[in-house]
């Protein structure tokens, strides 16, 4: 094979445009590993890329996806060979160095990782990077002494995709989940991954930020942000703590003091971007085992085609998706 299929985006005086093209491989670049994607995933962030503006990129054209999973075809270093399945999520990929949707990548091999036993490449971008930030977030908050008998847990954008995972997770380890969802439609789906209570984003942030108020959760999963993490720490229950990875409700937080110093709570970032190789490791592993939500990935995953990417990369930026979204490739 000679030329191969992939999505790339491009920018040009007219703005920035995408679409399926026959690439070669001397148009990816020349890193460790290479890679037969079998499957990709889409994500906010994917959406991200394809807008003016964007933080993101520093120069076009790329190919997104952030997400990848597939088989090793060629590699320079000694930790992975020939026929290897491997994960690579994060880091630069599909933002500035070319990503998931593509026939083929190549990738540095610290940005690695040998698919656990016990998962399928399908399995592992059904998690993708929203579902390694859900365990990488209840990782943390266990690590920090969260256990299921102090009390529910809350978990906000439940019906998005780190959302979705971390209500399956978390009801998986014996938790009562609360999902907090501002889609109403949602509230059988959310149910049926385990959520013990549906609430609305409303009945979690008011508009009115109270210093301190009756504790209620003794943790939360929040890939929001913004203002409703404020009214969330003000309501955590003695020892709490909320682990938050987003900023789809803003980047201000505008809390105080008082329910750190008088009720001992703890406010958790999540980083999955440069998340340790080490630590990265040892939650994919966590997600084959004690993590893993099987039983509910045929309910959280809708798949697509490489033609399919942009419609779906717009319905994502529109919040019009549930769940997680993957490529076939």
């Amino acid at each position: 094979m000679t030329t191969f299929k992939a999505y790339k985006v491009d920018q040009t005086e007219e703005g920035i445009h995408g679409s399926v093209q026959e690439l070669s491989f001397s148009d990816l670049p020349s890193s460790d590993v290479l890679i037969k994607v079998q499957y990709s995933s889409v994500n906010y962030k994917d959406g991200m890329v394809t807008q003016p503006d964007n933080p993101l990129v520093k120069d076009y054209p790329i190919i997104p996806g952030i997400d990848l999973a597939g088989k090793v075809v060629r590699s320079n270093d000694g930790r992975f060979k020939e026929g290897d399945d491997v994960i690579a999520t994060s880091y630069e990929i599909g933002v500035n160095h070319h990503g998931g949707y593509s026939e083929y990548a190549s990738i540095p091999a610290e940005w690695v990782v040998h698919l656990p036993e016990g998962l399928t490449t399908e399995e592992a971008m059904i998690y993708g990077t929203a579902g390694f930030t859900a365990a990488l977030s209840l990782h943390r908050l266990e690590e920090s002494g969260l256990t299921p008998e102090q009390g529910p847990v809350l978990v906000t954008g439940a019906s998005g995709g780190v959302g979705s995972i971390a209500v399956a997770m978390l009801a998986k380890r014996g938790y009562t989940v609360e999902a907090s969802t501002g889609s109403p439609e949602h509230e059988e789906y959310l149910k049926d991954l385990g959520a013990s209570k549906i609430i609305s984003r409303q009945e979690v942030y008011d508009g009115n930020l109270r210093a301190i108020a009756s504790g209620r959760w003794a943790g939360a999963v929040d890939p929001v942000g913004g203002e409703q993490l404020a009214s969330i720490l003000s309501q955590l229950k003695y020892g709490g703590a909320a682990a938050v990875s987003g900023l789809t409700g803003g980047t201000k937080v505008p809390t105080q003091v008082y329910p750190f110093i008088l009720r001992g709570i703890s406010l958790i970032g999540i980083d999955s971007v440069n998340c340790p190789m080490d630590q990265r490791k040892k939650v994919w592993h966590r997600m084959a085992n004690d993590l893993k939500i099987k039983e509910v990935f045929d309910r959280i995953k809708v798949v697509h085609t490489l033609n399919e990417v942009p419609e779906t990369l717009e319905n994502i930026l529109q919040g019009k998706t549930r769940g997680r979204s993957i490529v076939k490739l």
